[in-house]
């Protein structure tokens, strides 16, 4: 295999494997949904967990992958996390019971470790590009739900939804024979895996994750939800315990104290929430029958409409995002970031009768959001150590997972509180700006520098960036 060589190679292969080996997995089940259940029954929740499991596996994989990176190597393991996704996509694409889709969708969920392990990989071997590199694989995320939309009604409508679900597949077979020509990174020599913090980590985070998914179905007060929010609580608990007193930690409490990466970390929780809230939005609000002057009664197809301009802005941004953090620095590309976001949603206030104020205000969302997702990448990697380059990134990307989730649910109640009447809209919209202001002050506590020294352990580097 031909090895690549050069940045731009290198990040081309890695954009290719973020798109096909996650974005577009996760994206690809939702406008199927209906469809799925029709063919393989089960109810609408049941169904709906194969969108919620690749989510709920995919964070708990990422952290730990980025981390098997740090100590392995991360293009040696990036060739594992390959095939487990492509194995995983499979057998969703020939499932032929919802439990054995189920699984394949979880399976297929380990695929999410191609970001921890490219932004690796870029710092690494793209020094040159990596902040133009970091913004490109952080609006991948993007691509991915932009291409799924777009091909989703004419597959599903056409040849069915399996074919949906197999051209990630066959793509990312294609990108996992590119992968082999990828250069490799070192690992840490000698070093040990924390397979009791990684069971622990698990045990807790999709304790919680499952908890916040499933508080509206469930009820935010019914024992299923306050046993598995108990449990995340007091696991969590012992995992920091351990995590603390370890020699070798999977990862490190300290890192999360640094500023540039807890002030990143706290950025993506918000951006995430303020990118899925939309996601709730704006098809209910496309589809509402017209009442009073308010609602659309659209169609899906004028849903994805919509939605378009925001994913087309937020890839624009991504792809420019390392460009302008080069020149202005990432701190300000954040506040920027935050700033266009919050402006997006208090338009949507006072402008939201007309389809064209929807995608009007989608378009300066997701170039906000493009912007801010770019930047809170770039402050964690510039924040740490070399050696926990994964680790960081992959908690990072699990955080913004963290925040999409409390974006859905506690969007969906501020609607159904308000049983779908404008109040409960002009409301959402409200919270969404305001936390969107938090992504500006979170920019503006992170360090106008960051100074990690590129080998020495991390609790060495702890006082250069506090």
């Amino acid at each position: 295999m031909k090895k690549v060589r050069n940045g731009r190679g290198l990040v081309g292969v890695l954009a290719l494997l973020g798109v096909v080996a996650y974005a577009m997995p996760v994206a690809v089940m939702t406008p199927a949904l209906p469809v799925v259940q029709a063919e393989l029954g089960g109810s609408a929740a049941g169904v709906a967990w194969s969108v919620t499991g690749i989510v709920l596996s995919a964070s708990v994989a990422t952290p730990v992958i980025g981390r098997l990176g740090d100590l392995f190597g991360a293009r040696r393991v990036l060739l594992w996390v390959l095939p487990l996704g492509l194995a995983g996509q499979v057998v969703t694409v020939l499932a032929p019971t919802l439990t054995i889709l189920l699984a394949g969708r979880a399976l297929a969920g380990v695929g999410s470790g191609v970001f921890p392990l490219a932004y690796t990989l870029i710092r690494a071997h793209a020094r040159e590009r990596a902040a133009s590199g970091i913004g490109v694989m952080s609006s991948m995320l993007a691509v991915g739900g932009a291409l799924a939309w777009v091909l989703a009604g004419p597959v599903i409508d056409g040849p069915g939804w399996r074919w949906l679900v197999a051209v990630p597949a066959v793509l990312l077979l294609v990108g996992t024979l590119l992968a082999l020509g990828l250069p490799e990174t070192e690992g840490g020599a000698g070093k040990r895996i924390d397979w009791w913090g990684a069971v622990l980590f698990a045990a807790w985070l999709g304790s919680g994750l499952t908890a916040l998914t499933q508080g509206v179905s469930w009820g935010w007060t019914s024992p299923g939800v306050l046993g598995l929010a108990v449990t995340a609580v007091v696991v969590c608990g012992v995992w920091l315990r351990v995590e603390a007193r370890v020699e070798e930690p999977l990862m490190d409490p300290a890192m999360l104290k640094i500023r540039g990466v807890w002030t990143a970390n706290l950025g993506s929780i918000l951006a995430g929430f303020c990118l899925m809230a939309a996601g709730v939005l704006m098809p209910l609000l496309v589809q509402l029958p017209v009442r009073d002057g308010f609602g659309f009664g659209g169609s899906a197809t004028d849903t994805a409409l919509v939605a378009l301009p925001s994913s087309l802005a937020m890839t624009a941004a991504g792809f420019t995002a390392g460009l302008l953090a080069r020149r202005v620095g990432a701190r300000t590309v954040l506040a920027t970031g935050g700033l266009l976001t919050a402006a997006a949603y208090a338009v949507l206030l006072v402008a939201h009768t007309e389809m064209w104020h929807l995608m009007a205000a989608n378009a300066v969302r997701g170039v906000g959001l493009g912007l801010a997702y770019a930047a809170v990448a770039a402050l964690v990697v510039t924040a740490v150590p070399f050696a926990q380059t994964g680790v960081a990134t992959g908690v990072n990307t699990l955080l913004r997972t963290v925040g999409a989730g409390l974006g859905t649910q506690i969007t969906a109640v501020i609607i159904a509180g308000h049983d779908g009447a404008r109040q409960g809209f002009l409301l959402a919209f409200a919270v969404c700006a305001v936390l969107a202001v938090g992504v500006v002050a979170a920019a503006l506590l992170a360090p106008r520098r960051a100074r990690a020294r590129e080998h020495a352990p991390l609790r060495e580097t702890l006082p250069e960036h506090t």
